[in-house]
């Protein structure tokens, strides 16, 4: 698998995505994935608001999300099927701006497969939206999935036997999660200005529609459910 991280300019709220994607890209091969910052499809959509004070972020984070706690460092909060600070709400990189998501992301990296399909001339094309994720009791950021197109984002391993013949389970391997990280991380996450990222190879399964439930578990059967049902969460 290749990734190379694509040097921009800084991209204007409003300004058509696809072209600006592929004035820095030319072409891509056939079953390539691009992952694309968040941040440029908050921007291609117009969800921005200037930012006032933190009284008015903390309510659109409580009116962006199913569900919000307070905690020290951030709005601990459920958007969308994930979990995530601040219902995604970001100010870095903003100019002076608070992002956020469209409605839909899986429905958005499909628009923007179609423009870009057409652009490149190409078939068998993957989009990931990254934002950025913290893991339980890990410290730092990783880069995570909000939305694909294109692409089968998790790989069922359920009856398939492991190297000694035990069959497997409950293993399903979250490929778009995976990809979006290993992007995120050539991509960077200050003033890189990378917000693009060539994936060739990615081991995947191309597809013209893509199921977005298929990443989405449900909250009951959650390894972490306890833990979201203690700090009320989820009911």
């Amino acid at each position: 698998m290749k990734l190379t991280p694509i040097h921009t300019r800084i991209f204007k709220e409003k300004e058509d995505l696809p072209s600006f994607i592929t004035h820095f890209i030319p072409a891509v091969k056939e079953n390539t994935v691009l992952a694309v910052a968040s941040k440029l499809v908050c921007l291609w959509k117009g969800k921005s608001v200037p930012y006032q004070n933190e009284a008015q972020k903390e309510k659109l984070i409580q009116t962006e999300s199913s569900a919000a706690l307070k905690t020290k460092l951030a709005w601990l909060t459920i958007k969308e099927g994930m979990v995530m600070t601040n219902a995604g709400i970001d100010a870095s990189n903003a100019d002076g701006k608070l992002l956020l998501f469209p409605k839909d992301c899986f429905k958005v990296a499909q628009e923007l497969r179609q423009g870009l399909k057409t652009l490149w001339k190409v078939q068998n094309l993957g989009i990931i939206i990254t934002d950025s994720m913290i893991l339980p009791l890990r410290a730092g950021v990783i880069g995570a999935a909000v939305g694909y197109a294109g692409f089968k984002g998790v790989k069922d391993w359920r009856g398939q036997e492991d190297i000694f013949g035990r069959s497997l389970q409950t293993t399903l391997v979250d490929r778009a999660d995976s990809l979006a990280s290993a992007a995120t991380l050539l991509m960077g996450e200050a003033n890189e200005q990378q917000p693009l990222c060539v994936i060739e190879n990615a081991p995947v399964e191309f597809v013209e529609k893509t199921h977005p439930q298929e990443i989405k578990y449900p909250a009951q059967d959650d390894l972490y459910a306890p833990l979201l049902k203690a700090v009320k969460l989820i009911q």
